[in-house]
């Protein structure tokens, strides 16, 4: 049963290798990219538009609305079911995605701490009133750990992080479990490593493709479904500074530019995620090499 998760920084090459992967080994393609769930978050979020997915069957993308709250306990579970389901047929599975507590998630035995919708929604309402920085110098009085794992600006997550402090009456980190149990001990973890240089030219010229590609028009036709209602939603790169523009608390140049300079921010957070994940094999080089690097070290050559 052929299980191969392909993770690693945006703009890596992530979404080509999966696809060259899937072609080569007649496997159906799993979304682990959290933002990438959302409908009509296309542009934005380098979705691999359905002209482009060589008729591979994608699993996890536009599974959600962009008022909805996302997940990573759904997540967990309904991408197991998918995978399980398409391993019990023999169909191999190639997950990709740059967002590394859902690939864990995936792979790994994690159970999540409750929520509670009360604290939930008071803790918001604080936010609203006393700011997002206030509200991450909350959280780095408590639990100063989780403060330098989560930005400011992911408001959604330091809510989070403070709703499990005061449920559980522990920092956030200690709440999640250390059990490294793997759930899918067959998986084959990859990623593909770029030079910082390299990276930050490949997101500079990514996000003026976004905008050349009609970006301000994709999040002026979702505020109209409901965007600014969507917390997880309105907070993703790009769209959040785009959101600002329109606003009137920036110009729209500042906004290709801080959505840049998040992006590569993003990127250095996602390397060193992956880069304490011990499973995985690190490719190197142009894109046939990549291809046949991976499966010659997956049996797959």
């Amino acid at each position: 049963m052929t299980l191969i998760i392909i993770g690693g920084a945006t703009a890596s090459g992530k979404s080509a290798l999966a696809l060259d992967v899937a072609e080569r080994l007649g496997a159906e393609i799993v979304n682990a990219d959290s933002m990438q769930l959302y409908k009509g978050m296309d542009i934005g979020t380098a979705k691999v538009p359905i002209n482009e997915r060589r008729g591979i069957v994608h699993h996890m993308l536009d599974t959600l609305d962009i008022t909805e709250e996302s997940s990573v306990a759904n997540f967990q579970r309904q991408a197991r079911e998918i995978i399980d389901q398409l391993l019990a047929k023999d169909i191999p599975v190639v997950v990709v995605g740059g967002t590394g507590l859902y690939i864990k998630a995936l792979v790994d035995e994690l159970n999540f701490p409750d929520r509670d919708p009360e604290v939930r929604e008071r803790l918001f309402a604080e936010s609203e009133s006393l700011g997002a920085h206030a509200m991450h110098q909350r959280l780095t009085t408590l639990d100063p750990e989780a403060a330098a794992l989560i930005p400011e600006q992911n408001l959604r997550r330091v809510i989070r992080a403070l709703e499990v402090i005061e449920l559980t009456g522990e920092p956030y980190a200690a709440s999640l479990p250390r059990d490294e149990r793997s759930y899918y001990p067959q998986a084959l973890h990859f990623a593909i490593r770029a030079e910082r240089e390299v990276l930050n030219e490949r997101i500079h010229a990514r996000v003026h493709t976004m905008w050349e590609e009609g970006f301000l028009r994709e999040v002026e036709e979702l505020e109209a479904h409901g965007l600014r209602q969507g917390r997880t939603a309105r907070a993703a790169i790009g769209y959040a500074q785009v959101i600002a523009a329109r606003d009137g608390q920036i110009s729209m140049e500042s906004a290709l530019e801080e959505t840049i300079v998040s992006t590569r921010q993003y990127a250095r957070r996602q390397g060193t995620w992956f880069t304490k994940e011990p499973r995985i094999t690190w490719l190197e080089g142009t894109r046939p090499a990549l291809l046949e690097s991976l499966l010659a070290i997956s049996g797959n050559s």
